[in-house]
């Protein structure tokens, strides 16, 4: 049973993330956080944060990684077909079709239509994160953070991932308060 749900739950994603991997980013949370619950919200955050980092489909990387927690590797197999197939289908699918009527204004406005559904999904995901943020840090440094990055990367050019790096490397690295009642 955990196999099917395992392929459901990532066909699903790989049916309906029209746009790219970016926008499959909240199906992808949808299944395995808030409907399969294999996740909290903080580990999924770990896994996007780190999956960001690291090259390649955001989409495959996640799905590769959640089915191997969840089911081991025929399940990281299992993940990776089902989010793959779907979007190879649909592709030569769509493209086929699309490129028969490729000079009609209804297929130019059909795709074009679909970026501002993404950028719904991605601010709501965004906004989540934040009021996550907020929860752990406080609206001043989680917004400071979240102001210090947009600069860095859009103005400055830094990659998202040497961002990232920094961030874990700070966390670990830092220096820990002492708690009270802790012994020396």
């Amino acid at each position: 049973m955990v196999q099917w749900d395992i392929f459901i739950a990532f066909f699903r994603v790989g049916m309906l993330g029209y746009g790219g991997g970016p926008s499959s980013i909240p199906l992808v949370h949808k299944e395995v956080v808030e409907k399969y619950k294999w996740m909290s919200d903080d580990e999924f955050g770990d896994v996007l944060a780190l999956a960001n980092s690291l090259p390649g489909p955001i989409a495959t990387k996640m799905a590769g990684y959640i089915g191997y927690r969840v089911s081991g590797v025929v399940g990281m197999m299992n993940a990776l077909v089902a989010s793959v197939l779907p979007t190879i289908v649909l592709l030569i699918i769509f493209l086929t079709s699309l490129n028969n009527f490729r000079d009609q204004a209804w297929v130019s406005g059909m795709t074009k239509a679909v970026v501002p559904v993404v950028g719904v999904m991605l601010a709501k995901l965004t906004y989540d994160f934040m009021i996550k943020a907020k929860g752990h840090m406080g609206w001043l440094l989680a917004i400071s953070l979240g102001l210090l990055s947009l600069f860095l990367m859009e103005w400055m050019g830094v990659h998202p991932a040497i961002l990232i790096a920094a961030l874990l490397a700070y966390a670990l690295l830092r220096p820990r308060k002492k708690e009270r009642g802790q012994v020396s």
